[in-house]
């Protein structure tokens, strides 16, 4: 197929500096775009604070409207944007497609949502009215992961645009064609320069992020650059809300059948390769049940291997990555049960890999990995599974595999995360949102209480002259 170039909305503005992505699973040139520039980030901002002021006069159930033809719109093009995000990311055309769908069912989830967007009204004197109402930030700045980039897009900016901002969004500096054609599609709905798309790499979401203008950043990516979001954002005093990188915890209870166990433990950790916010990183198993467990693992990762089904990691640097965890985890005495070598030929593939005897100190269970790494620590009990899982930097997300309703209580009450699913990887309703700890973010970043992190509450008290009792 033939590399992609974006003329006219990619190549304006002064910059210099190119992105060209490749095709992780062929190593082919997708496309090739310019960064914006200084002066066109400028003009960016200046042009969305004028969009703005306009856009929230608009009634909450316009805007709701609007939002659902965009919906609309994007899912029309479904097919398109699932394979730009495939040559992109070498996400499966079929997982690409759904998260599209994941998408659209977000904005129409805020397009409802953002017409009963409201205060609440509080117990003053009778002669007078006391009430909160919620007003938009102003101008929101969307920065978006390679992962899913459809999906989480969708979710921050229908957020961002029903409840008044005016959006700027940049996509990952590895999926900018897709982001590009989806900036398009909500270009085509809505009013000029309510959500405009800028790209590049992290210079450029920089700027944008310590330009004094700015109201509010959504960031959804990995813990490192969060990091750097706040700190800039802090000089500022823009409001920050990001989701970012965990090292999900699955602890494997004795009781339980080991096949089911394992199946749960090989969707969390290989579902897309690994590439995944809350795939499972690190699994604390019963010695009760570990040998059955291991072999059980080991066989779904094989025939995971053998199918041809898996995903390829992004790009070379992310293969890099794993494969430094992996063989430092081995250097330490890990062993490779299946896996633990690049895949050879074209592409970025990294098979899926079974890692038994390993220990808090090695990387592999530090820190996140973001591939297709089970990496597997026998424990004695309950107990000491969860103290273990609870010792980390993180706190995204965790899951326990259990029978025991106290065991589940007790992970339930003392993991610090945002969310614990019990006996379930990916389990969860529609809709659903929680609070990271520690270095996994800040706020709510999904669910119907983005819709608070991207308004201002104002106190109103309303009374008639002259009477004060």
């Amino acid at each position: 197929m033939a590399a992609l170039v974006f003329p006219d909305f990619a190549r304006r503005g002064d910059a210099e500096e190119e992105l060209t992505i490749t095709d992780p699973r062929t190593g082919e040139v997708v496309g090739t775009v310019i960064c914006t520039g200084d002066g066109e980030l400028r003009q960016t901002v200046d042009a969305a604070r004028i969009a703005q002021a306009l856009w929230e006069q608009a009634p909450a159930e316009s805007r709701g409207r609007l939002l659902r033809e965009a919906a609309e719109v994007i899912a029309a093009h479904a097919d398109e944007l699932a394979d730009l995000t495939a040559r992109e990311t070498g996400q499966a055309q079929t997982d690409a497609r759904a998260c599209v769908f994941a998408g659209v069912a977000a904005l129409r989830r805020f397009a409802e949502l953002g017409a009963v967007h409201g205060g609440r009204s509080l117990a003053g004197v009778s002669t007078a009215s006391d009430y909160t109402r919620f007003e938009p930030r102003g101008v929101a700045v969307v920065l978006t992961p390679w992962t899913d980039p459809v999906a989480v897009a969708c979710g921050l900016i229908g957020a961002a645009v029903v409840t008044g901002n005016a959006v700027i969004h940049k996509p990952s500096e590895r999926a900018p064609h897709t982001g590009l054609r989806l900036g398009r599609l909500f270009s085509d709905v809505l009013p000029p320069d309510v959500v405009q798309t800028v790209v590049g790499g992290p210079g450029v979401g920089a700027r944008l992020v310590g330009d004094p203008m700015i109201d509010v950043v959504a960031h959804i990516g990995s813990s490192a650059t969060g990091e750097v979001v706040s700190r800039l954002a802090s000089v500022t005093g823009t409001h920050v809300v990001r989701a970012n990188g965990g090292n999900d915890a699955l602890i494997v209870d004795a009781g339980l059948d080991p096949r089911w166990c394992a199946r749960e433990a090989a969707r969390g950790a290989f579902a897309n390769s690994g590439q995944l916010g809350t795939a499972v990183e690190r699994i604390y198993v019963h010695r009760d049940v570990a040998e059955a467990f291991l072999t059980e693992l080991t066989a779904a990762a094989t025939q995971l291997n053998e199918s041809g089904e898996l995903a390829p990691l992004v790009d070379e640097r992310m293969c890099a990555h794993v494969d430094e965890q992996i063989r430092d985890a081995v250097a330490n005495g890990a062993r490779v049960l299946v896996g633990g070598e690049p895949d050879p030929g074209p592409g970025c593939g990294y098979p899926a890999t079974v890692l038994t005897g390993c220990t808090p100190t090695m990387a592999v269970m530090r820190e996140e990995t973001y591939g297709p790494v089970a990496p597997v620590q026998v424990v004695d009990d309950f107990d000491e599974a969860l103290i273990a899982a609870g010792n980390d930097r993180y706190g995204l997300s965790a899951t326990v595999l259990t029978g025991e309703i106290a065991h589940a209580q007790l992970a339930i009450a003392e993991l610090q995360v945002g969310s614990v699913k019990i006996n379930n990887v990916f389990g969860g309703a529609p809709g659903a949102s929680s609070q990271p700890r520690r270095d996994s973010g800040l706020g709510f970043a999904y669910g119907p209480e983005l819709l608070d992190e991207l308004s201002v509450a104002k106190l109103v008290h309303l009374a008639a002259p002259g009477v004060h009792r």
